[in-house]
């Protein structure tokens, strides 16, 4: 277990990580930090620049077994923190709002434990992962070729999660997080002059009834079989002058789908859709892709090994509101060969929520957290 001293300097480290985030590709400093702690409890491999700033520490029994991995984020948000918290960010426009900096924590909290004592079998992987927030870090990890010699058979993660009781659990087979995409639409037109509209060809009504159709597309609905979403989050027309008829304009959406299966279908009507539109009024269109997350889907095997650690450890679970809206690159972790599942730790009923100015991590999950980690460890590999 942990001890008192364990708790205070994991605390005292993730309140650091705190004041100095990084966003998604670009946590260098971040994976600087993480290998200066985990250097003293001599992982067996120490590997870095894992899909960009990825850092993995390996223990290793030397003898047969599975290849058991752990993973947490590396990077922040691009959001202000509004807090009057003595670790409160030190980077203005960038917070750890999502809990990451926690999550961290959990790993290095868990290389403590296989330093002093290793797994009897197999091996422990611990993957401080970069870049979840844009939905780029899983697939870099798994495309980068020095990770195919840590290629997983099972696979665990933790995401605290205010709105439910502080250190109740949330966990179940299958989906748990929705798949989603961004898209970015670029309609072009002709500029003109202020006064003469009509020498030039504007977007702004192809925009404007995109913005509708989109709406209306796939509006909110409960979570079922062949849920689908569609979300405006962005649109921008012409330049910000007085002068100048508008020739050019973008939209953001986010496509969103209960399962991997039906986002080819619904990106392939959003961009039928927009192609129509630019043709019905003369406009050029191009498509760019972001923020691609497949659906999260928790492998049985690999969840029945965290109830099995939850009951063992007395903390309380249930499937509760399962599966969620929100996405999570974690599921790519879930390849053929790998069993894979990730399971949600409240963060207190009245927690502000993920991704709000005044989120902090709650300290009292890192004990808990841990040995829920640990327990799955030594259930698998000894």
């Amino acid at each position: 277990m942990l001890t008192n001293r364990d708790i205070a300097e994991l605390i005292d480290w993730r309140r650091d990580l705190h004041r100095h985030p990084e966003v998604s590709r670009h946590e260098a400093e971040t994976a600087v930090r993480v290998v200066a702690a985990l250097r003293p409890l001599a992982p067996d491999q120490l590997l870095t620049g894992l899909g960009g700033h990825g850092v993995a520490a390996v223990f290793d029994s030397g003898q047969p077994g599975p290849t058991v991995m752990f993973r947490a984020e590396l990077d922040g948000l691009p959001i202000t923190e509004i807090s009057e918290i003595p670790h409160r960010s030190t980077r203005p426009g960038t917070g750890h709002l999502c809990g990451h900096d926690g999550h961290m924590t959990l790993l290095l909290g868990l290389a403590r434990l296989m330093s002093r004592q290793p797994p009897a079998r197999g091996r422990v992987v611990l993957m401080f992962q970069p870049a979840e927030e844009d939905g780029s870090g899983a697939a870099a990890v798994l495309a980068d070729p020095a990770f195919a010699a840590l290629k997983p058979d099972w696979a665990f993660a933790i995401h605290n999660l205010p709105g439910i009781a502080l250190g109740h659990a949330l966990v179940k087979p299958g989906v748990v997080n929705c798949a989603s995409q961004g898209l970015k639409i670029h309609l072009g037109g002709k500029t003109a002059h202020a006064s003469q509209p009509e020498a030039g060809t504007s977007p702004g009504l192809a925009l404007a009834a995109l913005v509708a159709a989109f709406s209306n597309l796939a509006p909110p609905a409960p979570l079922g079989p062949g849920y689908r979403l569609v979300t405006v989050t962005h649109a921008r027309l012409g330049e910000p002058a007085f002068g100048i008829a508008p020739g050019a304009a973008e939209l953001w959406i986010t496509l969103r789908t209960l399962e991997d299966a039906g986002m080819a279908a619904l990106r392939a009507e959003t961009i039928a859709l927009a192609e129509a539109e630019a043709r019905a009024h003369g406009l050029t269109v191009a498509f760019e892709t972001h923020d691609d997350f497949a659906a999260s889907v928790n492998h049985p095997e690999a969840t029945a090994r965290i109830t099995a650690a939850l009951d063992a450890l007395a903390i309380p679970h249930q499937p509760g509101d399962l599966p969620m809206r929100a996405s999570e690159d974690f599921g790519r972790f879930g390849q053929p060969g790998s069993r894979a599942a990730m399971l949600f730790l409240g963060a207190g009923e009245n927690h502000p929520a993920l991704h709000n100015p005044d989120y902090d991590f709650p300290d009292a999950l890192i004990g808990p957290a841990v040995a829920i980690f640990h327990r799955i460890a030594r259930d698998l590999l000894g």
